[in-house]
């Protein structure tokens, strides 16, 4: 009887393990994208001018803007351009500006030879530069550069 309960017992427990085997499910087949349509990989959203400018805590219109200085190699790229003159369209914190200003940009600007619209906000972040450089404003993210409309 205990050769036979023995021998019995390992048979038994391997055929209960090899029963309760389970397949691994990848998790893919659950998973479900509630936001498909919405979705758009690759593709930036840029605003048109009456988004740009009420997104904007600061709109100039200016023809004297140039790159200054670029940061390129360790950590994010960013551009900071000068603007020599310019006339302020809106303003939300400042009633006067000095000029020459400085602004940063997260990516190059493909800047116009004529007058164009410059779309910024308070700088967030960069705070070493910002120091440095007397830097106030940012580029607004998601803003394109418009050329200004001759009336």
């Amino acid at each position: 009887m205990k050769s036979t309960l023995i021998i019995g017992l390992p048979i038994l427990l391997m055929g209960i393990l090899v029963s309760c085997e389970k397949k691994y499910q990848s998790p893919d087949q659950y998973e479900e994208d509630l936001f498909a349509d919405e979705r758009q990989e690759g593709k930036a959203y840029i605003m048109n001018e009456e988004e740009c400018f009420d997104g904007s805590e600061l709109v100039l219109a200016s023809s004297e803007v140039k790159l200054a200085d670029s940061s390129k190699g360790r950590g994010k790229a960013f551009f900071l351009y000068k603007v020599r003159s310019g006339k302020i369209l809106k303003t939300v914190r400042d009633s006067t500006l000095e000029m020459p200003m400085m602004f940063l940009s997260p990516h190059k600007l493909k800047l116009k030879e004529d007058s164009m619209y410059l779309y910024l906000k308070k700088l967030e972040g960069y705070r070493f530069i910002a120091k440095d450089r007397n830097l106030k404003y940012q580029w607004l993210r998601g803003a394109s550069v418009y050329p200004v409309k001759k009336k």
